[in-house]
């Protein structure tokens, strides 16, 4: 993440409005895999040395240090890093009174910039790297990039809501299947997949292949599901549940504009199913930790 690549605009596919982050944050936390914070927790616990440097990959308008500063020992630091300036304010603004596990205040500072091929230098100090709904946008470059970058520098990651590719209808508790829920569930995975501006994005493929990367450079790796679980019955999961059916059909439409009809026929009837209090919603996530095998970092092998 050099000098030279801050400032360039970001791809359309990478950008997220402050509204819809606002939208799914209740949503993340309820979803998050607690035993990968608490793995996080006990090995930052070991570290000898204070603070604890924590950067947030993508940070968007902060709700990953909102969500794990409170739950991790401290004294910590952290950095947040995004290419939307605006994001980033409100992230200034809203994490400005976080603490720690001990009560005591966070140190937060902000930078904006563009979110490239991660190299060890990056991480260089930091103790845990963060991200939320960030590496199924990203590449094999990238994500081998961010392996090589963690394993170098000895830093520990903790990457959470990575997409991975199913999502199912309930009513009543009994599963509710339309005829052309796999049609826009596969158009829209495709979609995944597309150059988000760092490469062919893998989507629903990015945990996995992340996790294998880790591996293969002296990391221990562990994943949990984290999926959402919206009830029409809650207005906010009704909001949310909304809003990624308009989301879905966007990116299905684009990716298979010859089965247009269907789409649409499709999204009104979902639409209209969300209109039931028994209705409820699957979204499934993966969430990651990994850490140096030997609690420092790794040697050069595996590069």
């Amino acid at each position: 993440m050099s000098e030279g690549e801050r400032g360039r605009d970001p791809h359309p596919d990478s950008r997220f409005g402050a509204d819809w982050l606002a939208l799914r944050e209740r949503a993340d936390a309820d979803a998050r895999a607690p035993g990968l914070t608490e793995l996080a927790g006990a090995w930052l616990a070991r570290r000898t040395h204070r603070p604890l440097v924590c950067v947030d990959l993508g940070a968007g308008g902060g709700s990953n240090p909102r969500f794990l500063a409170p739950r991790l020992p401290g004294p910590q630091a952290w950095l947040l890093l995004d290419h939307d300036r605006d994001l980033l304010e409100r992230a200034t603004r809203d994490c400005a009174m976080l603490c720690d596990a001990a009560g005591d205040p966070v140190a937060l500072r902000v930078e904006c910039r563009d979110l490239s091929v991660p190299a060890p230098a990056d991480f260089a100090g930091v103790d845990l790297v963060c991200a939320s709904a960030l590496i199924d946008l990203a590449g094999k470059t990238w994500l081998d990039g961010l392996a090589l970058a963690c394993a170098r520098s000895g830093a520990a990651a903790l990457l959470s809501l990575s997409v991975d590719g199913e999502w199912h209808f309930r009513r009543a508790g009994v599963a509710d299947v339309d005829a052309d829920d796999a049609l826009a569930r596969a158009a829209f995975n495709a979609h995944q997949r597309r150059d988000k501006g760092v490469g062919g994005a893998l989507g629903p493929d990015a945990p996995a292949y992340l996790a294998q990367q880790l591996r293969l450079r002296a990391c221990r790796v562990r994943m949990a599901p984290s999926p959402w679980q919206l009830a029409m019955n809650r207005p906010r999961d009704a909001a949310l549940a909304a809003a990624l059916l308009d989301g879905w059909l966007a990116a299905a439409l684009e990716q298979e504009p010859a089965s247009a009809a269907r789409l649409r026929s499709w999204h009104a009837r979902r639409s209209d199913a969300l209109c039931d209090p028994a209705f409820a919603l699957t979204v499934g996530h993966v969430d990651l930790f990994a850490c140096p095998a030997q609690g420092g970092p790794a040697s050069a092998a595996g590069t």
